[in-house]
């Protein structure tokens, strides 16, 4: 590598690859598995709640690969984000339930669940609803996230939420914070990224029913990511992309559209070029009315300054 640069969140030069060059050389029947964490280790490569972070190390692996830079060993097992295995016979009955001719009123009050404790069956249905309904399907989450199920007061399951982590770069984004790319490096783990937002197709027709979802969660959100993870976030994001979606329900529900995407994917070409990803408009909602002071540094609540950021 000519210069140093940020790959995953970290400084990666050319001391970084010998490193990593060297544990593929000296461990060559290892699974990309066991190379991930060892590297994750070796590099200290944690969470703000001490969890070590194997996958973001897999994934600069496979970014290492796809430059050219490395060879990794051949896959053990299919990737879960590229299996295409067909809904369960569980999910394929809900598709037939007659839809919700309910007002949101008759719903209410409605019951958010966040699913990090919830049954494994139960977290296994919410991921086929995700694969089955959403136009962006289910991938497995990695790092720090939380999912919420939303059912109505007759315990009926009506929408799925996933907050997970925030974009690494986005210009808009960035400049509404006033962050510099040092400051966002050590900070960018107190926002979360809402990747994933559904309305069941039982619950569609329902007027109102995604801003008072949305609504409801923005209140729960923060304190649940602190009970979970030890360190608090001050700003949600969200990416809305333009040729499907108006962004109607995030706007009823307060959240800020500060702008719009590049159109450039995270991944590159191996020849350097852009990958094409479609238009999106970036919303925020700040958790806190000082959140911009909060991410630059300016002010530091809750001793912030001594908890240790993901490197």
């Amino acid at each position: 590598m000519d210069r140093p640069e940020i790959i995953q969140g970290r400084r990666f030069g050319t001391a970084e690859l010998a490193d990593v060059q060297g544990l593929l050389a000296a461990q060559p029947g290892w699974s990309r598995w066991r190379l991930s964490r060892e590297l994750a280790r070796r590099w200290q490569w944690q969470s703000a709640a001490g969890q070590l972070k194997d996958m973001a190390a897999r994934t600069l692996l496979l970014k290492l690969e796809q430059r050219g830079l490395i060879v990794l060993p051949a896959r053990r097992q299919a990737s879960p984000k590229r299996r295409c295995d067909p809904p369960p016979l569980g999910l394929r009955s809900w598709r037939h339930d007659p839809p919700l001719r309910r007002s949101l009123a008759d719903l209410r009050p409605l019951t958010l669940v966040e699913l990090s404790q919830s049954e494994p069956a139960q977290r296994a249905q919410f991921a086929d609803w995700l694969q089955a309904y959403h136009y962006l399907g289910h991938r497995t989450l990695v790092g720090e996230n939380l999912q919420y199920l939303v059912r109505e007061r007759g315990g009926r399951p009506i929408a799925c939420l996933v907050f997970g982590a925030a974009a690494w770069q986005c210009a808009d984004r960035d400049r509404y914070i006033g962050w510099d790319p040092a400051t966002r490096a050590q900070r960018l783990h107190l926002l979360t990224n809402n990747t994933r937002f559904l309305i069941l197709p039982w619950a569609t027709s329902i007027p109102g029913l995604a801003s008072h979802v949305l609504s409801r969660v923005v209140g729960q959100v923060g304190a649940d990511w602190q009970r979970k993870y030890a360190h608090p976030i001050f700003l949600l994001e969200t990416f809305v992309q333009r040729d499907r979606f108006t962004g109607a329900c995030y706007r009823a529900a307060n959240w800020q559209r500060v702008g719009q995407t590049k159109g450039r994917t995270r991944q590159d070409a191996p020849d350097g070029r852009w990958l094409q990803a479609p238009i999106k408009d970036i919303y925020l909602y700040p958790l806190d009315p000082r959140c911009a002071e909060r991410l630059r540094g300016s002010t530091c609540p809750w001793n912030l300054q001594n908890l240790t950021p993901p490197s």
